[in-house]
């Protein structure tokens, strides 16, 4: 009673505490809203001049592409391929409404001709093999009324090939309105084939130190505004960052092979149940080799045999070489420590042999083209016998020139092969020859002429193997570097560079793009990526993270803005280009009204030659690519000298010496045929692209991904 006294007493107390609570959960609402209640980002994965891109449906195209992902693609790559497709998707649509372009039903039924899966399918083929439109339309009809999530696909199919019939549309009206004139294909013929002489002198930039060309940050950022597109920059983000990889340590290393070396003689055990000591076997002498590596070994026994090339590469001739019952090792492969036991051998259990097949009509997999009869094919592989068996005869050459076989090409080497390989006569011959020996058998492929080229055997080898991996007390130990690391960086009393040169840590860094999924080094972290884009990490924040076989310790170290660059950001490029051009003012400066001869003999250097110089291969011995220098070397006239000119490596002065006119020829069209060609080639790429480019895209992967 006392407290509900109280309560009634503080009423008006309560109700402020209620109202306040409310308004600061509707404020919160309004302010935590996606787009201040707008609702864009939270619905959208973009917008394309100011349409949307639903997430749902992404979502819907991305279920649809991971089903589809035969190529084992990662989860973000999915993500930006779909990306790409709807983006494009909705710029030219944008276009098709705008011309009016649509498409009409005969016109989808006509493109779906052309598509083999539809067109060849026998389902939609009448009696005498073409496609038929009735079936095709039954069929869809039929998925229709069935309502099942097949109909569902094909609507996503009809979509694709309407937008494919649109954009083909499209694209074929801008190619209509690209082509060349004559005249210009025979600017084009002049430019690559007009020949130019000239004597010239090169005052080299490198004559004058970067160091006498002092640049103002002012100068820098001036010329960053004069040509701010050169300098545009997207979002990204700079990380410095220390792996502790978790992995064995020496003494792990040691531990495992000790283990192997203790299982290779016998040793005494006590058995419980008997009472008694027993003698256990040891992988030297157990006569059960696969119950005994089944229970020690971390590789199961396999039975199979193997030829030399089967085998670790680094170990083959010491492995092929052991005797039955011998052993070798402990030795290191890969990530195991193994000790290998020769169980069995198959004494030339394999065989190389090169061969020449003369098929004839009615063989199995013969060539249509083939049209010899068995007889004649007999009589010719007999032929080809007595060829293969001459002094001096080369019978890969004969292979080449004769074999029906697929292996002609490389004169009809098959490699080393089993018995079961091949069909029971060849195997016969093959494995009951010698090596060197030649002779013809028949198969139901035809007539073989057939070479033994050599021999090897089959071993059966068990491994008795540990795998090196790191112990709990080797991980132990790493989870406490690792945090021990974080704490000495996010103190604050020294910089994460300088601690870890004091523990003798490896520092890597990365530039991050936001819809970057791998970082070197440490593999899939989109995670990791996705801290430092968070509006809440800043500039400095440490972090870390368990990542593949360890964790990193990672620091945000920089952060680019998307636009244009700063001064800092972009001085390490603009300063080459400042110097270059204040080098070029100075040398022009210097050298104005001077002859070539007063030139060289001034600055210390060589008058040179360049011959049969084209515009379309416009570099100068010596000097490197110089387009500008070959460019006004082509509108001079012989015997012609220039003034100077500031070229890609320096400040040159020419002298034309020769100019050799191409011949005329008849009709350019061929080279108008060829920039035609080479124009349409490139429309659709040239003109998506430039679309791309005049459109206002705003992605918001990043938010969902």
């Amino acid at each position: 009673m006392a407290i509900l006294e109280n309560i009634r007493k503080r009423t008006t107390v309560l109700i402020l505490v209620i109202a306040l609570a409310l308004f600061a959960f509707i404020v919160s609402g309004i302010f935590t809203a996606d787009n201040f209640g707008g609702g864009k980002i939270g619905s959208s994965v973009a917008e394309v001049n100011g349409e949307d891109i639903s997430v749902d449906v992404f979502r819907r195209k991305m279920d649809i592409a991971t089903r589809n992902n035969a190529n084992n693609t990662s989860s973000m790559q999915l993500v930006n391929n779909v990306f790409d497709q709807e983006v494009r998707s909705a710029i030219l649509s944008q276009q098709f409404d705008d011309l009016g372009i649509n498409i009409e039903e005969d016109q989808i039924m006509n493109y779906i001709k052309n598509i083999p899966g539809y067109a060849q399918s026998p389902q939609f083929q009448d009696e005498n093999g073409f496609f038929d439109e009735g079936k095709f339309r039954d069929f869809i009809l039929d998925m229709k009324e069935r309502n099942d999530g097949s109909y569902q696909l094909w609507l996503q199919d009809e979509k694709n090939i309407i937008q494919s019939n649109k954009e083909q549309t499209y694209y074929n009206l801008i190619k209509a309105g690209v082509g060349a004139t004559l005249k210009e294909g025979e600017l084009d013929y002049k430019l690559a084939n007009d020949k130019i002489d000239l004597r010239y002198v090169r005052i080299p930039f490198s004559s004058i130190p970067d160091s006498s060309i002092a640049v103002s940050k002012g100068e820098i950022e001036s010329y960053i505004k004069a040509h701010e597109e050169d300098f545009k920059q997207e979002k990204s983000r700079d990380i410095q960052f220390v792996y502790f990889e978790e992995k064995a340590s020496a003494a792990d290393e040691t531990a495992a092979k000790e283990e192997l070396v203790k299982l290779m003689d016998n040793r005494a055990e006590y058995n419980e149940s008997t009472k008694q000591t027993d003698t256990i076997l040891g992988f030297r002498n157990t006569s059960n080799i696969g119950e005994f590596l089944d229970r020690y070994s971390d590789i199961k026994f396999d039975t199979i045999f193997k030829s030399r090339g089967e085998l670790p590469v680094q170990f083959a001739d010491t492995l092929i070489n052991l005797k039955v019952g011998e052993t070798y090792g402990p030795y290191r492969d890969g990530n195991y420590f193994k000790i290998s036991k020769m169980v069995a051998r198959k004494a030339e259990g394999s065989v190389k042999a090169s061969h020449i097949l003369v098929a004839y009509e009615g063989a199995q997999r013969a060539n249509p083209e083939v049209k010899r009869t068995k007889e004649e094919a007999e009589e010719r592989a007999k032929e080809l016998l007595r060829d293969a068996k001459k002094a001096g005869a080369d019978f890969a050459e004969l292979a080449k020139a004769n074999s029906d076989g697929g292996s002609a090409p490389t004169g009809g080497d098959l490699g080393f092969f089993r018995r079961e390989k091949m069909v029971p006569a060849f195997s016969d011959f093959a494995f009951a020859n010698k090596i060197g020996n030649i002779g013809m058998v028949e198969t139901e492929f035809g007539f073989h002429v057939i070479k033994v080229d050599d021999k090897q055997d089959l071993v059966q080898i068990g491994h008795l193997a540990r795998l090196i991996e790191a112990s709990e007390e080797t991980i132990n130990t790493l989870f406490t570097d690792a945090t021990k690391f974080e704490m000495a960086t996010t103190s604050g009393e020294k910089n994460f560079p300088d601690l870890a040169k004091d523990e003798n840590y490896t520092v890597r860094n990365y530039k991050a793009r936001e819809l970057d999924e791998n970082i070197p080094g440490l593999g899939t972290q989109r995670g990791l990526v996705q801290w430092i884009f968070n509006d809440d990490t800043e500039l400095g924040d440490i972090k870390r993270f368990n990542v593949n076989n360890g964790y990193a310790i990672a620091q945000l170290t920089a952060i680019y803005r998307e636009g244009t660059m700063s001064v800092e950001d972009a001085s390490a490029r603009v300063l080459p280009l400042i110097r270059k051009e204040r080098k070029a003012d100075q040398i022009i400066a210097q050298y104005q009204g001077k002859s070539m001869e007063d030139i060289a003999s001034d600055s210390n250097v060589t008058i040179s030659n360049a011959t049969a110089l084209t515009v379309k291969s416009p570099t100068i011995p010596g000097a490197g690519s110089e387009p500008v220098v070959v460019g006004t070397a082509y509108a001079m006239n012989e015997g012609e000298t220039s003034g100077l000119i500031e070229g890609q490596s320096g400040v040159f002065m020419i002298n034309v010496t020769r100019k050799e006119e191409a011949a005329q020829l008849d009709n350019y069209s061929t080279y108008a045929n060829t920039l035609t060609t080479t124009s349409t080639s490139r429309v659709t790429t040239a003109v998506y692209n430039a679309l791309k480019e005049a459109s206002e895209i705003e992605d918001n992967r990043a938010t969902f991904y």
